[in-house]
């Protein structure tokens, strides 16, 4: 039987009594407001990944405004914001409980405006030392760590029933800011739009101008309008507010250390092939323009993201991220067979490779994040009656360790970011080749395919 729905605000922007769960209220009032807030958060997501994984495009080009860095520098640009994105998504996580999902989102999203400034200033000037790329590279990476805070507000928005459709529409068209940058940032350095702020032009040999400031410039006024509309327009819960130690205690959870695992073989391959695909194409097949294709990557895998989430609602997430992990294990198999060896290589099979591993890795990103949030909310409620808590108890607990897990899962999977660009550039420096890295990322795929069939296969986990 439904309970009667319940008032939900008594100020415009907090919320302080906010109950998903109950039906009357979700149809009533629960459902409009959770969605005006997810379509808010989802923009300030997607513009957190392009200023993410910026360098992804930027590296690329260095060369043709007059930087001489070395391949493995160049690598280590693009993998740089993956890891202070992935060290700040653990305090990124505590900070909607602590001051509210709308003030966060403004504020975080406001931030981005600083590295992306002060680096088109800075390609601008050729004897910029490589130590300023370094902390620009780093500061990128707040961007990523919005991944994490999002994820959790937009947990506390919707019933359990919905999580896997809002956390997969949230992460996947956020994730699609990847593929949005890589896509505008090419063509945008083509054109003069902020040659008013431009201290130098540089001219190509084919006599185009060329702008590469502007990869970073146009990222700008869409990011105050985003915060500017996240200000105004989301909404804080007073059932969301938790203090530190209510958020820290998950690290002995033992579930939250396997599930971080699976999640770093999902989204850190994402995010690790977002950051180094093109660098990597570059290396491998000089001769290919792979600036013209690289966005269909990330393109492929943010959507899939969300289609897993969506299907995991209905088949189990078990079952999806099991399947999904054997097919990553046989693309990365093939992916041997296209590469650069005694012959040439064939681009067309390498990069047809890449895309299943992209859209596989998307589609595992987004089973995995709902089988996180379905085993935390199952366990926390299960231990809280079994102490004798209350519902109202046990779903406040539920809410809070869902999130706080969700924050500290997703850190473990932005190393990825890391891990995957820095290790195809230390396998082509000593080996000349990325078929030592991919190598261990094909025995990781199965070892966490291993795990999914062992620990969560036993139930039928939904």
């Amino acid at each position: 039987m439904n309970q009667p729905p319940v008032k939900t605000t008594s100020s415009r922007y907090l919320l302080t009594q906010w109950d998903p769960e109950n039906t009357a209220f979700w149809q009533q009032t629960g459902h409009a407001v959770a969605r005006r807030n997810l379509w808010i958060s989802v923009p300030c997501l997607l513009l957190s990944f392009c200023v993410w994984m910026l360098f992804s495009t930027v590296a690329v080009n260095l060369e043709k405004v007059g930087f001489n860095f070395t391949t493995e520098q160049l690598f280590l640009l693009t993998a740089l914001p993956s890891v202070s994105g992935a060290l700040l998504r653990v305090p990124y996580s505590f900070m909607v409980p602590l001051i509210g999902g709308r003030r966060w989102t403004a504020i975080s999203t406001a931030f981005m405006i600083i590295p992306c400034l002060w680096l088109g200033f800075a390609v601008q000037d050729s004897t910029t030392p490589y130590f300023i790329f370094v902390i620009i590279a780093l500061l990128c990476g707040f961007a990523g760590a919005n991944f994490a805070s999002s994820m959790g507000n937009i947990s506390f928005f919707f019933p359990k029933a919905k999580q896997g459709s809002a956390l997969g529409i949230n992460g996947g068209l956020g994730n699609l800011g990847v593929s949005v940058m890589q896509l505008i940032a090419p063509l945008v350095i083509s054109l003069s739009i902020f040659s008013v702020f431009s201290t130098s032009t540089v001219t190509l040999p084919d006599s185009s101008g060329f702008w590469l400031q502007n990869a970073a410039w146009i990222w700008v006024p869409f990011l105050v309008i985003a915060t500017l509309a996240a200000w105004f327009g989301m909404n804080d819960l007073q059932t969301a507010k938790a203090s530190l130690s209510q958020q820290l205690h998950v690290l002995q959870r033992g579930h939250m250390w396997l599930l971080g695992l699976l999640y770093l073989a999902t989204f850190g391959s994402f995010i690790g092939f977002s950051a180094g695909f093109a660098m990597l194409s570059k290396m491998q097949f000089p001769h290919v323009q792979i600036m013209h294709y690289a966005f269909f990557g990330p393109f492929l895998g943010a959507l899939a993201r969300s289609v897993g989430g969506v299907i995991s609602d209905r088949l189990g997430g078990t079952r999806v991220t099991l399947v999904n992990f054997l097919l990553m294990s046989l693309f990365s198999a093939l992916l041997f067979l296209t590469l650069p060896g005694s012959g040439e290589g064939n681009f067309i099979a390498f990069f047809a490779v890449f895309m299943c591993l992209f859209l596989t890795a998307g589609l595992g990103s987004g089973s995995t994040f709902q089988m996180i949030a379905v085993v935390f909310r199952a366990k926390t409620i299960e231990r809280v009656k079994a102490r004798g808590g209350s519902d109202e108890v046990a779903q406040h607990e539920a809410l809070t360790d869902t999130s706080a897990a969700l924050g500290f899962i997703s850190a473990i999977g932005a190393i990825g970011g890391f891990f995957i660009p820095k290790a195809f550039g230390s396998s082509l420096a000593m080996t000349g080749s990325p078929a030592g890295a991919m190598k261990i990322f094909l025995v990781f795929y199965l070892v966490c395919a291993l795990i999914t069939a062992l620990v969560y296969g036993r139930k039928n986990n939904k």
